[in-house]
């Protein structure tokens, strides 16, 4: 099978799994506050991503590119939303357009449709520098995402076997490219073992990824004879890896996996991150609602983050990360079984 026909199934196959399994952010509770002391019309979304400053912590993340004029059509779409928005957008994997130059302009329409937004390229972690640089320079990229897709790829019948080497490539990414690195998962999770390793190889922001949201497992098993179903209940779930990441690092944090509405994006800062990634959602309302109401969807969703900041009393990003949330449920259980307090949530942190 071709790249350019597996990229179309990935969409195909999205679309129609849409988002599996719980991403743990249901376990979290805010801390009502009586007295928030706070006006709507001060609230301030400004947030910082890998030295980046944002008007809003969130991005369209990495979702497709490399399946001709299909995929050129989506980017080109959520590139001019992005730029409206002024909200970061990702590209999906660039290898596709390395091996095959003619799937450039799949990508290249990202930058074309937003000249002055934040773009970030996006490489497999099998991608050498040289790779990496070729991709970021396709799309003038303001950051480098370097994804990890160990168990996709071991689905994916034509996938890789051989992940070795994959911290030290990442090294050599972080010192030889002059934007920042983040490494991100995609949709499996990211354990504070992993996370404190990616920080140590000088990476900026680490994007947790984690299960609850567009399932790659299933997608690659709609592509097999015999599927690997065992992995779809693979992964640390979203609510967790942030945690779990929060506790071990001392770089960005961008929270994803099944971040579907302003409650999500909020309970997410609440527990570590600085930014919140979504795809499949955003995927799911251009195929349904078109452009315009992305771009509606994409508003209001920051609308309403405005509105929770507003009721717990925090005033910035900053405040809203040090919030109190009780984490109960089997998102406790897992952290405190990881050796996680956490108490250390329930606590006003703000000082």
């Amino acid at each position: 099978m071709s790249r350019e026909s597996r990229k179309l199934d990935h969409i195909k196959n999205a679309l129609a799994s849409g988002a599996r399994g719980e991403n743990g952010l249901d376990d979290i509770h805010f801390v009502h506050n009586s007295l928030p002391e706070t006006n709507v019309k001060d609230i301030s979304l400004n947030t910082s991503l890998a030295g980046m400053d944002l008007s809003a912590p969130l991005l369209i993340n990495a979702m497709t590119g490399g399946g001709g004029e299909q995929t050129e059509a989506i980017n080109g779409s959520l590139a001019e939303v992005a730029g409206q928005l002024q909200i970061p957008i990702a590209v999906g994997s660039q290898m596709a357009a390395l091996k095959d130059p003619t799937q450039q302009e799949s990508y290249k329409v990202v930058r074309r449709n937003n000249r002055r937004g934040k773009v970030f390229a996006n490489v497999g972690s099998e991608a050498g520098v040289s790779d990496a640089l070729q991709c970021a320079e396709m799309i003038e990229a303001d950051a480098l995402q370097v994804h990890l897709n160990t168990v996709q790829e071991l689905i994916m019948p034509e996938g890789d076997r051989d992940f070795t080497g994959t911290l030290s490539r990442i090294e050599a990414i972080v010192r030889e490219l002059n934007i920042p690195v983040i490494v991100k998962e995609v949709g499996f999770g990211m354990s504070r073992e992993a996370s404190a390793l990616i920080q140590q190889a000088g990476a900026k922001a680490v994007d947790t990824g984690g299960s609850g949201g567009t399932s790659f497992a299933v997608i690659e098993n709609e592509r097999r004879e015999r599927p690997l179903e065992f992995f779809e209940d693979w992964g640390i779930p979203t609510a967790v890896s942030i945690a779990e990441a929060e506790s071990s690092l001392d770089i960005d944090i961008i929270g994803s996996g099944g971040i579907r509405t302003a409650y999500d994006t909020a309970k997410a800062i609440a527990l570590g991150a600085c930014s919140c990634g979504t795809a499949g959602q955003v995927l799911n309302w251009l195929h349904t609602k078109g452009q315009r109401g992305t771009h509606e969807s994409l508003e209001m969703m920051m609308k309403d983050i405005t509105l929770i900041m507003t009721a717990v009393g925090a005033a910035d990003i900053k405040s809203l990360q040090n919030a109190p949330v009780v984490i109960l449920g089997e998102t406790k259980d897992w952290l405190e079984q990881r050796g996680i307090d956490t108490r250390i949530y329930a606590a006003d942190r703000r000082g």
